[in-house]
């Protein structure tokens, strides 16, 4: 498996564009449409494990997404919304076929277990979880519903892991799915592109981070 940086600070836009035109015949026409007040952004996986060059597990276009992420996060907890990020972490009891599958585990009390200092958490919501899925086992779905949640916008690490299996699961449990194109990243981007066309045909209206933060800015204007 190759790993590249196909998203990078200077392309990340253009490419952006390019795979949500290049994506769009396989967009399933719905009617849903975006509903501000009724949405959380969910943060997956962003921790230094994933981000920090030196890590084995480092994902080469996860800084590139950082800073889209940031201004959601900042445009979500301006408006009062929901900001809900997830920190993946196992021990040998509750890893699973994941301990098996990777023989090896992002451990707790570990430095590069932590989100990325480049994210204020501190009007968000931290979940631990233990799957790619950031239902299981954990306190997800109670908490959107008690937030009166009905869509989700999904960002974070790595697209066709955690985030794809976080967006199915979501649709499967009645949220309609915001998937977006350059807040995702994974190794590659043959992984991205194959996710993202996967989802937009059968779970999740693919997006942009500036079309989110135009609806977020349209809101306060």
């Amino acid at each position: 498996m190759q790993k590249e940086s196909y998203f990078t600070a200077e392309n990340i836009e253009r490419k952006a564009a390019e795979l949500f035109q290049g994506l769009q015949t396989s967009q399933r026409k719905t009617q849903i449409h975006f509903s501000l007040r009724s949405s959380a952004l969910l943060v997956l996986d962003m921790q230094r494990y994933f981000l920090e060059p030196t890590s084995h597990a480092n994902v080469p276009s996860a800084r590139a997404i950082l800073p889209g992420i940031q201004a959601l996060v900042k445009a979500y907890y301006d408006l009062g919304l929901p900001v809900i990020f997830t920190r993946h972490i196992n021990t040998p009891q509750d890893a699973g076929g994941m301990g098996r599958w990777w023989r090896d585990l992002i451990r707790p009390n570990t430095s590069l277990s932590e989100i990325t200092a480049g994210l204020d958490l501190s009007k968000g919501i931290v979940i631990n979880k233990s799957q790619y899925d950031a239902f299981y086992k954990t306190p997800l779905e109670e908490n959107l519903h008690q937030n009166h949640v009905s869509q989700v916008v999904i960002s974070g690490v790595m697209t066709h892991l955690c985030c794809e299996t976080t967006a199915r699961t979501a649709f499967m449990r009645g949220f309609e799915v915001f998937f977006l194109i350059d807040g995702t990243a994974t190794y590659n981007a043959e992984f991205q592109r194959a996710s993202l066309l996967n989802l937009a045909h059968g779970f999740a209206i693919l997006s942009r981070v500036n079309d989110i933060l135009n609806e977020l800015n349209y809101a306060t204007a």
